[in-house]
């Protein structure tokens, strides 16, 4: 369940690189937009953090899952979004700003939320009790150099070279499409000889969840105002997570291969559905206007 180079050395590159191309389609006024109107900053982090894992538990019932798929899937359902959320959001014309915000606040919170989600899961399901804790200057380290700092340097070249951010803008989502398709062709040759066997443990249950966070994400967002663009961003950061935490946790803190089955299923399943998801925000939500003269 280990990742190849190409996945734990190339993506961490590729994701920099990709993070400043979408640095170069932001402006500090796409970000005071989000903070001077935070309706999207609560309906994500909310749904992130409550909606996600209650689902879980719901699906748990409802499924009668074995006991450490269970928790394996309470898990994976308590991470937060991952980093690459943020290029598909910018593949589906999301509002890419929003999905930034919502992805750096997500993993700072879920470093003392996803502890007492699991704790609680294990009680639940497994009658044990493990006080597992998440390096919090390891998740602040990952998300400045793979987030803050490519997004920052996107931004500088945007101000003083407008039109050279521009011309780069076809070029990142074309890089960033074939990024991910490579990354899930890794990641499925990574568990081929065990995808019957996984998809049977956890399929059906994965997938619910995968398609509940997307629905929902667009649901409670159009519910709740948002626009478009907004409720784009925050279906996404629920549909696309950080997969690799709950590697950690199962793998590294709790021990356990049956528990990880769940992240890793999802794992390959949400990047199939970010793909048809980004499609379907190509066709709904006009292309918003990012010339070199025009104002974000």
């Amino acid at each position: 369940m280990e990742a190849g180079p190409m996945v734990s050395i190339g993506l961490p590159v590729a994701l920099f690189i990709i993070m400043i191309g979408i640095g170069m389609t932001l402006t500090l006024r796409d970000f005071r937009q989000v903070a001077v109107y935070p309706r999207g900053i609560i309906v994500g982090t909310f749904a992130q953090i409550v909606v996600m894992p209650a689902f879980a538990f719901l699906l748990v019932a409802l499924l009668n899952l074995p006991p450490a798929i269970a928790v394996g899937l309470v898990i994976i359902a308590a991470c937060p979004g991952g980093t690459t959320s943020n290029l598909f959001v910018l593949l589906a014309r999301g509002n890419v700003a929003l999905s930034i915000v919502l992805t750096v606040l997500a993993n700072v919170i879920t470093v003392v939320t996803l502890p007492l989600i699991t704790n609680f899961a294990l009680q639940l399901y497994m009658g044990t009790e493990e006080y597992i804790t998440l390096p919090l200057d390891q998740t602040i380290g990952t998300l400045v150099a793979i987030v803050l700092l490519p997004v920052a340097i996107g931004m500088v070249i945007r101000s003083y070279w407008p039109n050279a951010a521009y011309k780069a803008e076809r070029a990142v989502s074309v890089f960033g499409a074939v990024v991910l398709a490579t990354l899930v062709v890794a990641l499925v040759i990574g568990v081929k000889d065990r995808i019957g066997e996984l998809l049977a443990a956890a399929g059906p249950a994965t997938l619910m969840l995968n398609l509940a966070g997307i629905a929902l994400g667009l649901l409670v967002s159009r519910l709740s105002g948002l626009t478009q663009r907004e409720s784009m961003a925050v279906a996404m950061e629920l549909g696309v997570k950080n997969g690799t935490i709950g590697l950690l946790i199962t793998l590294t803190l709790l021990d356990s291969s049956e528990m990880s089955i769940p992240s890793a299923v999802y794992g390959v399943l949400m990047f199939f559905f970010g793909f048809l998801l980004s499609v379907y925000g190509q066709r709904v939500i006009p292309k918003p206007d990012v010339g070199p003269g025009a104002r974000s």
